[in-house]
């Protein structure tokens, strides 16, 4: 028997699919400025890329704050509880229709794989890109602060942090289809409710 369970608040929602799409327009936009693309043109590249990266540390810094205070950062704990079986499940298992090692719940939303690599995006990941970009944008002010570094080494981190946030896009979106269906996944982030097992839950 299933049962439903609101795991995702608003805020939570919004501020997920807006992160998603600001990634995503920095990728365009970072891409165009590479030459890689044309869509909006250079100098509009240019500004909406770093209009796109200002929002996003505004957002990133206000989601740093709502996790804070209300403890929503507990669920991004790493944990190596079970990782080899959910290793092993999206190796393997999910190709021989076994179940999920894992069963979310309201204290425990993300599965150890999760957890590990959402606190490697938020602890690493996306500081160092926002950090570098920064940096970029600020190039000419560098005499001024007195740093010393090259500018090419800081275009190269961006740039490769930014192939690195697009890898971990292209993974993120697959895993959102091994759902029970495609869109299992993806309607949940937009409802906030996802269909759990109640007997598995009563287990735990």
């Amino acid at each position: 028997m299933k049962i439903k369970l609101q795991l995702y608040t608003r805020f939570e929602r919004f501020w997920h699919w807006f992160q998603a799409f600001l990634i995503i327009f920095l990728l365009i936009t970072g891409f165009e400025v590479h030459g890689s693309c044309k869509i909006f043109g250079y100098d509009a590249a240019c500004r909406w890329h770093n209009l796109a990266g200002i929002t996003l540390l505004a957002l990133s810094s206000f989601a740093i704050f709502w996790h804070l205070t209300t403890g929503q950062w507990r669920h991004y704990r790493p944990s190596f509880e079970n990782l080899q079986k959910i290793i092993g499940y999206y190796l393997v298992g999910i190709m021989r229709g076994e179940h999920h090692p894992f069963h979310k719940s309201e204290e425990r939303k993300l599965n150890p794989l999760q957890a590990l690599s959402y606190s490697f995006l938020k602890v690493f990941l996306l500081p160092l890109q926002l950090l570098s970009g920064l940096l970029y944008y600020y190039y000419n002010d560098w005499i001024n602060w007195g740093f010393a570094a090259r500018l090419d080494g800081v275009a190269f981190l961006h740039t490769a942090m930014a192939f690195a946030m697009l890898l971990f896009l292209v993974v993120h979106v697959y895993l959102t289809t091994t759902g029970g269906t495609l869109l299992t996944y993806t309607k949940s982030m937009f409802t906030g409710w996802e269909e759990v097992d109640s007997k598995i839950m009563s287990e735990e």
